[in-house]
């Protein structure tokens, strides 16, 4: 017997046919003996329609008042699948956030989950209950409800499965694994059976949709086996317990999942590719200590996340200039930010442009394997596609191109990498 935290998506809950669909899933599972709990997304749309209320209710919301209204979709959908699963036959009740409860700290809106108290939800699943908590959700220190953020329902799914010790967190979702690249734009991009959790955050931080960033770094914390898999199947399906989607593991176990020949292969995971970033250049930046830090400060504080950072060569005037990137959504609030800081600054003008991409190469690979990169930039070049700015991490290497060709580079690194082979450990 194991237990298993199973997580669905707003997709995965769209509508009674689809929670009946999931309520089967469910059934089947506990059916094999697991004690399960299952966390819920709300319906597909639903919590950009309360969004929407509170704007239209009032345009500078308490977020505070904001979180209770956007965590109601989770509840809706965590309550209909309890409903749903009694009319199974099974033994199933809903946990709110606040029952458990779910501690959290930090903002409202953007809450991170402390401790949460699991002793009453074990001894629901010791009686045979199906646990059925709605994500994205917790209790503040002062009483309140608080929300996650966005995609915060992946996190609350891995921190219940830390909570109770699961030995493993399903999360199902619109798509059936992780792919070596976006299979949309690549037919042959092949399901991996397995990746590391460092991978699996790189990916996701670089673009990957799969999970939410937040989530890989808590499983990775915690040592939560995570399994990603489809929860659009039909009902003689391939059980979860066999499988079939990939895992997302510590290095340990990723060297007993592939043999040590496979693993030798295996020097880059995955192409990920991100269109949500938008390009800053400040030009005539004074050449001197501080000035890129009085760049950076306002930022920080606006809780601006920076990501590809470029200094050029000095100006024979002692200038320069400063190119660096930011999430398009931010652009605008960030404009204004270094506007209001121009004198502090000194810089002459600001360019944007948000018709940019972001393409990573990830792989645990990298860290024993010379020419990862120069493979890159190679066959980009190769293509007449230009790179505007590089970073790097230990498994990753991004680059900046012009968002026309985010397509064309993907399916050129793909089969630059040999990823495109008929292996299914490529």
């Amino acid at each position: 017997m194991a237990r298993i935290v199973m997580k669905f998506g707003g997709t995965s809950m769209a509508g009674t046919e689809r929670i009946r669909r999931v309520a089967n899933i469910v059934r089947k599972q506990q059916a094999g003996g697991d004690e399960v709990a299952v966390v819920v997304s709300a319906m597909a749309g639903e919590t950009d329609r309360l969004v929407n209320f509170c704007r239209e209710a009032n345009a500078l919301y308490d977020p505070a008042e904001y979180d209770v209204v956007v965590a109601s979709g989770e509840q809706v959908t965590s309550g209909l699948l309890a409903l749903t699963l009694q009319s199974l036959g099974a033994k199933a009740r809903s946990w709110l956030g606040w029952q458990l409860p779910i501690k959290t700290i930090e903002a409202h809106a953007k809450a991170r989950v402390d401790t949460i108290d699991a002793p009453d939800l074990i001894a629901s699943l010791e009686r045979g209950e199906i646990a059925v908590i709605p994500g994205f959700q917790g209790i503040s220190g002062d009483g309140r409800v608080t929300t996650l953020g966005r995609g915060g329902s992946d996190t609350s799914a891995v921190a219940i499965a830390a909570a109770l010790d699961a030995d493993r967190c399903d999360i199902y979702t619109d798509v059936d694994g992780v792919y070596t690249t976006d299979p949309r734009i690549v037919a042959k991009a092949r399901k991996l059976k397995a990746v590391t959790y460092e991978e699996m955050l790189e990916l996701a931080s670089v673009g990957a949709k799969v999970l939410q960033t937040r989530s890989v770094g808590l499983a990775m914390k915690e040592g939560v086996r995570v399994q990603v898999l489809s929860s659009f199947i039909d009902d003689n399906a391939t059980p979860a317990d066999d499988l079939p989607g990939t895992l997302i593991v510590s290095d340990e176990e990723m060297e007993r999942i592939y043999q040590e020949g496979d693993m030798e292969r295996q020097h880059v995971t995955g192409i990920a590719h991100d269109k949500n970033e938008a390009k800053i250049i400040l030009t005539r930046v004074p050449d001197e200590p501080g000035s890129v830090a009085h760049i950076f400060e306002p930022l920080a504080k606006a809780s601006i996340n920076v990501d590809m950072i470029i200094q050029n060569v000095g100006r024979d005037k002692g200038e320069t200039d400063v190119t660096f990137t930011v999430p398009q959504t931010d652009l605008a609030r960030a404009q204004a930010l270094l506007e209001d800081k121009r004198d502090e600054i000194g810089f002459n003008r600001i360019i944007t442009d948000s018709k940019i991409a972001k393409i990573s190469v990830v792989g645990v690979g990298m860290k024993s394997h010379a020419g990862v990169a120069s493979t890159m930039f190679k066959s980009l070049a190769d293509r007449g596609i230009n790179i505007q700015a590089i970073t790097t991490s230990e498994i990753k290497v991004s680059v900046m191109i012009d968002e026309d060709e985010t397509e064309l580079a993907v399916r050129v690194l793909h089969t630059a990498y040999g990823l495109d082979a008929a292996d299914e450990a490529a």
